[in-house]
């Protein structure tokens, strides 16, 4: 592991360099000068998605949902506290399947709400069904 770790920026999706040491200090984007790990998920979309799942350092946690889908309402305010408990380990976002079906239909999603660990630059697990808070934050621990 290097001393320093790329992560994406979710308000205008730059890549920064950021110290591994620093990752707990609210770092900032050098561009747009937001915040780059917000302790609440971002929306990812088919044009932002591999700058966040694929080309950054951090491990990011992707819950795949649609609007009219009880469970996916039901469990988003746990998945929101989950991002306070997980920053700056886990990143966590959301991607609405309605939306944007070509990467629902990229990652197979058959069932939603499904949660996605991506690390290291591809999925290294998956988790279907709604989650109670602690079982969101265990899933994404004992995976990495």
């Amino acid at each position: 592991m290097t001393d320093s770790a790329v992560v994406a920026c979710p308000h205008c999706h730059t890549r920064n360099r950021v110290p591994r040491a620093r990752l707990g200090d609210a770092p900032t984007c050098g561009r747009c000068r937001e915040g780059l790990l917000p302790a609440h998920p971002f929306a990812l979309t088919q044009g932002t998605f591999e700058t966040h799942a694929l080309q950054s350092d951090l491990p990011l946690l992707v819950d795949f949902w649609a609007p009219w889908c009880g469970p996916c309402r039901q469990m988003a305010p746990a998945f929101e506290q989950a991002a306070a408990q997980l920053v700056p380990h886990v990143v966590l976002a959301k991607v609405d399947t309605e939306a944007e079906p070509v990467l629902a239909g990229r990652f197979h999603i058959r069932s939603i709400p499904t949660l996605v660990l991506f690390a290291g630059g591809r999925e290294i697990a998956r988790q279907s069904g709604a989650l109670p808070l602690q079982a969101i934050v265990q899933f994404a621990r004992q995976v990495l």
